[in-house]
Parts: C-alpha cells; structure tokens; sequence
C-alpha cells in the first residue's frame, strides 16, 4: 500500500518521480575544492599552455586557441577548446578568436569521430559559475563524445566512472587524428 503523504506532514506532496539521492555530490555543487581561476596566475587553463603537449594534455595548439583534454572526463574522448586569452564570456572573443574557436570545435568533432566512432556529441559551454562553470573565468567549450548506452548506473550509485583508456593514450590518438586530418 502506497503511504499518503500530506503538506502537514512536512515530507511534501507525493508524485509519480522516483528520487535517487546522491548527497556526495553537495560538496561539488559547492564549490569545495574548485580552481575557480579567476586571475590568470591562478588558472589552470592558463598554466597548462606553458607545459608540453603530453604533460598538459593538450591535443593541438592553433594561433589563438588551442584544444585540450578535460582532466575529469564524463566520456572518454572528453575535450575542451579554450582561447589563450584570459575571458570568461564567449561575447569576450574577438572576431579571429571566434573564427578559431569555432573550427577548432568543428576539427575536434571530426577527429573523435575517425579515431572512436561515437554516435554522438554533447558541445556547449557553462557561462558562468550558476550555469555550472567550473572555472567559469576562463572560457572553454565542451566536446564530450557519447555511444549509445554510456550513461548508466556506475557514476550516479557506484559514484565512479568507467573509462577504458588512460588520459594520455586518449591525448596521443587524438593529437595524431587531429594531424593525420590536416
């Protein structure tokens, strides 16, 4: 017999949703231990450019942006393309770094898919710490590669995350992908 639940009861009003509670995800809604970066000498996106390619990750370099892995990827594959300059809004670019950052995206997206085949993507970027930027004073875009079935119980009840790959084997096949198409 379902329970009834009643306002006065202080629990609410009962629905049809069904409710997965993962309260160790507080502390990251938080903000507790984020690099929020919000001077360039704090920032991690503006430290990783002085290090080499493979120790920072970062799978190409153009002129005005450049693309890198996410250290904390929701899928393998997950990157980020990122202007050098130091701006948390997208209406901050200039118009060359707009032209870069959009093919660049464009580039990130056609080597993923030559080197792992995914059936999908998500791209977009959080502008803004309420919109979910981690680092919300340095302007990044996602490209996260997503198969059928990827999203599964491991990371919301097992609170871990299933990657095949290590970060810099991932690094190495996409740096190549991205010279082998130009």
């Amino acid at each position: 017999m379902t329970p009834e639940y009643s306002e006065q009861d202080g629990v609410g009003v009962q629905d049809a949703l069904q409710r997965l509670w993962t309260p160790h995800r507080l502390s990251y809604v938080q903000g507790a231990g984020k690099a929020h970066g919000d001077e360039p000498e704090g920032c991690p996106f503006c430290r990783v450019v002085a290090l080499d390619d493979a120790s920072g990750l970062i799978i190409a370099r153009g002129a005005e942006v450049f693309a890198v892995l996410n250290l904390y990827p929701y899928n393998p594959g997950h990157l980020m393309v990122l202007p050098y300059r130091h701006v948390p809004d997208y209406t901050d670019l200039t118009t060359s770094e707009t032209a870069e950052f959009a093919a660049f995206t464009q580039k990130a997206m056609r080597v993923v898919r030559h080197v792992a085949a995914p059936h999908g993507f998500n791209v977009g970027m959080n502008q803004g710490v309420v919109a979910g930027a981690g680092i919300a004073a340095h302007l990044h875009q996602h490209v996260v590669p997503r198969w059928g079935g990827d999203a599964n119980f491991m990371p919301v009840i097992g609170q871990t995350k299933v990657l095949p790959q290590l970060l810099g084997e991932t690094r190495h096949l996409l740096a190549d992908g991205w010279k082998a198409l130009g």
